[in-house]
């Protein structure tokens, strides 16, 4: 760290603080290197090369292009580190076109030789053989023709509107058509039904698992589609639009009718990038940048197929186990082994379950019983993200149809599930459920569930508390922790804040949980002061945090003071973060990793020594403005001194020892992996421990 070290005097007040957009690209730059990674199986790096393509789509689709948006307004704002958006905006692209570089001749140049080495191989055009080139032109006019519309380029037909992240293709012409037309342009759209790799049986490719780009298919035949034309070239490109939805919500009388007229109009947004295959003729490059109105920063050539993300289908269609991560069968309290009654077996004793190495399915059947017990007679939930097929959710509608009073808080504004809720919504809304959309302008992000209980003639109150979301296909690759209680006082905190979504009031006094927009920020604020305060009296004061984002200025300003003041500070940032670490005078008590391994690391743990009571504390939401200001977020104690151990043992303890998967932070925001010592197994941590 020595050489990275700077002295806190040398920097001025903007400098203490890291860009979030080129710290995101970091995060990025991690997961590309899983995918160069040769100790991660092979298909799993072809997952990690597609989820860095699907994540720079995002970052360009919301980030990229609110950024834009103030660069053309010209805004001369600066951010907390000092860099205006312009200045942002040029060092983002030029780090991006570094990274896809970095991507491509990691795709080309090392896993498509290392996948056919194992018999998985991607056919290209100048290797087909009679007998492939045959089977492909069948499937051409069989399955591809049919389908496809080729646009030829005139005062009549106007480039035509390219919808955000499609495949499509520039096509160069000569000669005229049957109406004497010579436009020389033309543009064919690829359908999206049809995938981007097409799978050949094994006695035509001649290996076990061949695929051919559908790109390839195209390129070696879209002669039939221009009878009588010659085709002088063919180019993949592909656009990036914004992908915000605007809708102003206090003007709106009905916020789910007007995202379903906003909807359709998100895959045509504004241009913000053009990615085109390095064989586009620079007249044609040009004649498509200024189509899009896209400057020459924001067209990026690249050396295959411009939608890797779609590659992901391969590793679901290749049957090799041996080639990707073992299975392993998540494992189920023992309290809930021994009890079929979920609600007995929560009145015995709070349940942690810690995902994805135990079961969501404690959770699915918590509500599901209580949509089927006679006893019970309400249901709250909140809603964020939970997918097209929610066992939850319909169990949710099953409890209404059995005359429970149900209620659920479902965020519309989940970015890029608007669609999945707003169908959840009006089918819970058939069955007389009580939908409420959050408040206005803040999106409900905490994950709760209540149910109301009637034994021995009063209600029983039982809540489960999460730090992701009820989306049981996520649960199986992000970790996560989940609490199953019945403690009264925690238990009304939860009552209380449902009120708060579903009514009108001030404010009440929460006795365990913190609640953003109103105390999570002052109480976080107030526990990293009282460390400091412990360290300044001799005492002994340590921060372990771990969560996907640190950003908020106050909160990174408090941790530079507490590091001074003595206090030792480990903190787990998965991706973007805005603060410095082993600054010399500043944070030199500051330690930053960023864990990436199997799985995607989603859990928020907050540990306080709090002079040797050890407060530990589960969220919903990251160390963000966002979080801690505009969405209603919870932050809530792990009570039971058995539990908190296994929280610090599963959540926290691992990752500060790990050397397989985590990367060190140095204060100029770049990282370094960390190794194993001599000696030393290359593992995981955290899954020795726990498979």
């Amino acid at each position: 760290m020595q050489k990275y070290a700077l002295r806190a005097g040398m920097l001025n007040g903007n400098e203490l603080y890291i860009n979030r957009e080129l710290s995101q690209l970091e995060f990025f730059d991690r997961v590309l290197q899983q995918a160069a990674d040769p100790a991660v199986p092979l298909l799993e790096r072809l997952r990690a090369l597609c989820t860095f393509s699907s994540n720079l789509d995002e970052f360009y689709e919301i980030r990229v292009a609110a950024l834009k948006e103030q660069c053309l307004l010209q805004s001369p704002v600066a951010g907390p580190d000092g860099l205006t958006p312009q200045e942002v905006y040029a060092r983002l692209n030029e780090r991006v076109r570094d990274l896809v570089d970095q991507q491509y001749r990691l795709f080309n140049d090392v896993l498509i030789p290392a996948m056919a080495g194992q018999q998985i191989c991607f056919l290209r055009r100048p290797s087909w053989n009679p007998v492939q080139a045959v089977w492909i032109r069948e499937f051409f006019f069989a399955e591809l023709m049919p389908v496809l519309t080729p646009i030829g380029l005139d005062p009549a037909h106007p480039f035509p509107r390219i919808l955000n992240k499609s495949l499509n293709f520039a096509v160069e012409l000569e000669g005229k058509d049957a109406f004497g037309r010579n436009s020389g342009y033309a543009i064919v759209q690829a359908p999206r039904a049809l995938p981007r790799v097409i799978a050949l049986p094994s006695d035509v490719s001649g290996c076990q698992h061949g695929f051919v780009f559908l790109s390839s298919i195209l390129h070696a035949h879209v002669g039939e589609l221009f009878s009588g034309m010659t085709v002088r070239g063919c180019y993949q490109f592909r656009v990036t639009r914004n992908s915000e939805l605007f809708v102003d919500e206090e003007e709106v009388k009905n916020l789910r009718e007007a995202l379903q007229g906003e909807l359709p109009h998100r895959h045509l947004g504004d241009a913000v990038r053009l990615e085109v295959a390095d064989n586009c003729t620079p007249a044609m490059t040009a004649f498509l940048q200024e189509q899009f109105g896209l400057s020459t920063s924001e067209v990026f050539s690249v050396n295959g197929p411009v939608n890797l993300v779609r590659l992901l289908q391969v590793p679901d269609e290749v049957d090799r186990p041996e080639l990707k991560y073992k299975p392993f069968r998540p494992g189920v309290p023992k309290a809930l082994q021994e009890h079929a009654d979920i609600f007995h077996a929560i009145r015995e004793h709070d349940i942690l379950l810690h995902h994805p190495f135990q079961s969501f399915a404690p959770v699915v059947d918590f509500v599901r019983q209580a949509a089927q017990d006679p006893d019970v007679v309400a249901i709250r939930q909140t809603v964020y993200r939970a997918g097209h097929d929610s066992v939850l959710l319909s169990a949710l509608i099953e409890a209404a149809r059995n005359g429970k009073e149900v209620t659920v808080v479902v965020e519309l504004l989940a970015r890029f599930d608007e669609e999945a809720n707003i169908g959840w919504a009006a089918q819970l809304e058939a069955v007389g459920a009580h939908v409420i959309y959050g408040v206005v302008g803040f999106k409900a992000h905490a994950k709760m569930v209540l149910v109301l209980r009637r034994e021995g003639g009063k209600l029983r109150r039982y809540a489960h508390l999460g730090t992701g979301n009820y989306h049981s296909q996520t649960t199986r690759t992000y970790t996560d922790f989940g609490l199953l209680t019945c403690n009264e006082s925690l238990t009304q905190d939860v009552a209380q804040v449902f009120s708060q979504l579903t009514g009108l009031g001030q404010t009440n006094s929460l006795i365990h949980i913190w609640q953003s927009p109103f105390t999570m920020k002052k109480a976080l604020l107030a526990a990293i002061r009282c460390e400091a305060e412990h360290a300044r009296t001799g005492g002994k004061g340590w921060i372990i945090a771990k969560m996907n984002a640190l950003l908020e200025p106050d909160l990174i300003q408090a941790l530079y003071d507490a590091s001074r003041d003595g206090v030792r500070i480990d903190l787990i940032v998965r991706g973007a973060c805005a603060l410095r670490p082993g600054v010399a005078g500043l944070s030199t008590n500051i330690e930053v990793k960023s864990v990436m391994g199997r799985f995607l690391e989603h859990s928020r743990i907050f540990y306080f020594h709090d002079g040797g009571a050890e407060k530990v504390l589960l969220s919903s939401g990251e160390w963000m403005e966002r979080s801690l200001s505009r969405r209603i977020e919870i932050c809530f104690p792990i009570l039971d001194t058995e539990l908190k151990q296994r929280v610090i043992a599963e959540g926290l303890t691992p990752y500060l020892s790990d050397r397989c998967d985590a990367w060190q932070m140095m204060p100029d925001g770049t990282y370094e992996r960390r190794s194993p010592l001599d000696g030393e197994a290359a593992q995981n941590m955290l899954l020795a421990a726990l498979t």
